[in-house]
């Protein structure tokens, strides 16, 4: 099963990472409330220091 972590930008882009049990990584992004793939590229938006990660409550908010 894999394991999510969810950021939101300075601009408002949310993005769920999900890390793989075989270290792989998969990136999507929140649109019109549903879940889209995104370029693996944007794993490197959650290193931004505008960038917050967000706590289990606000995850819980969002749509699955």
């Amino acid at each position: 099963m894999a394991i999510s972590d969810v950021y939101r930008t300075q601009s408002g882009l949310i993005l769920r990472v999900l890390h793989a049990e075989d270290g792989g990584l998969k990136v999507e992004m929140l649109k019109e409330g549903a879940w889209i793939a995104a370029r693996i590229g944007m794993a490197g938006l959650r290193l931004s220091p505008s960038t917050r990660k967000l706590t289990e409550r606000q995850v819980r908010a969002l749509p699955e």
